[in-house]
């Protein structure tokens, strides 16, 4: 019986960059290389004659920069794309506009040492690889009109916000886009949204801007002893566990740097269950679309605490991973789609 395998194109004007892509997925027996491309006019000729499943797609390309090509292939064929990013202040904000256009994941390109930075992330960019090669294509975000509460739901809000102390999320892959979505959404005001998103250093605080200037609420990425307050949320840095505390003037979060756990740092598991812990019935934690099973085990502590869990439903989920690990294992009271979380804890705040 043959493999079909993933076949991936990757677009990189350095051709060291693509060397070392193209020997790290071809080590990979369920992955090829079917070619490579120096910039998006070439790339366009492989991908309208030989179809890959997966794109890789370097940002900063002479004739034309990676997310103009993006935008374009996603209006004539969308295809998974990985973007390949090297750090910048102003290259992290690209990359979250690559998100927004539709690109699945990234990955940074160090910018030092090219071939032993890239040879260390290449369990990430394989696993990438991997669940690019499933996930569903978004098309861009386009992001909601607030919508004016109806007074009948009004109770519903006051109960769950009086109920629900704390929100904790988790997501990985497609995460950046649901987040925003889910929290545009959110009507009741929880005192206060602690936030892992898997990402790498640095990267982070741009989204946490990002949030900053689209939410009614301050968002930044957390520092160590900051408070958890009411219309504030706290996204876990890079390279960083975030865990939830509690002492006698409320809520706050500790980081430490502490070894990964489910091969991430910051962990989504690490923070579940430090919220299980010191928040119980007074949380509301959510596993939202993302590759692996990290939270799963986090939220059924939370659940075991008394808190309401939900996770993501597989047709609104990117990558349907962590949801169904969560699900699988008896975590999520709910499962939901991502427009209609926010009703599910409306709900289950009008049944206490």
């Amino acid at each position: 019986m043959t493999m079909n395998k993933i076949r991936v194109l990757i677009v990189d004007d350095s051709p060291v960059v693509q060397s070392i892509l193209e020997r790290i997925l071809t080590a990979e027996p369920d992955i090829e290389v079917m070619a490579k491309a120096s910039d998006p006019f070439e790339a366009k000729k492989f991908i309208m004659e030989q179809a890959p499943d997966v794109v890789t797609l370097d940002i900063e390309m002479p004739r034309m920069d990676g997310i103009t090509f993006l935008k374009r292939l996603m209006s004539f064929k969308p295809l998974p794309v990985i973007m390949i990013s090297s750090y910048t202040q102003e290259n992290s904000r690209k990359t979250l506009e690559a998100l927004d256009a539709g690109a699945v994941d990234f990955v940074p390109k160090p910018t030092a040492d090219l071939e032993g930075g890239l040879s260390e992330l290449s369990r990430d960019i394989v696993a990438k690889v991997r669940a690019a090669a499933t996930a569903k294509v978004r098309p861009a975000l386009v992001r909601p009109r607030p919508v004016r509460t109806p007074a009948t739901a009004a109770v519903a809000e006051g109960r769950a916000s009086r109920l629900y102390k704390i929100l904790a999320i988790g997501a990985s892959t497609g995460g950046i886009q649901a987040i925003e979505r889910l929290l545009s959404a959110m009507t009741f005001q929880p005192n206060g949204v602690v936030i892992v998103q898997h990402m790498p250093t640095r990267y982070t605080n741009s989204f946490a801007q990002r949030l900053n200037a689209i939410l009614p609420f301050e968002v930044s990425e957390a520092r160590d002893r900051d408070r958890v307050e009411k219309d504030r949320i706290l996204i876990a840095p890079g390279g960083f566990h975030m865990r939830l505390a509690r002492d006698a003037k409320g809520f706050l979060v500790r980081t430490d740097d502490r070894p990964p756990v489910n091969h991430q740092r910051p962990s989504v598991d690490v923070l579940f269950a430090s919220v299980a812990q010191a928040a119980g019935r007074e949380a509301v934690g959510v596993v939202l679309t993302g590759m692996g099973d990290d939270g799963a085990r986090g939220l059924l502590a939370m659940r075991r605490a008394g808190a309401f869990t939900v996770a993501q439903d597989e047709a609104s989920s990117v990558v349907f991973g962590m949801p169904r690990a969560a699900i699988e294992m008896g975590a999520a009271a709910e499962v939901a789609g991502l427009a209609e979380i926010p009703e599910a804890i409306l709900a289950a705040a009008r049944k206490l």
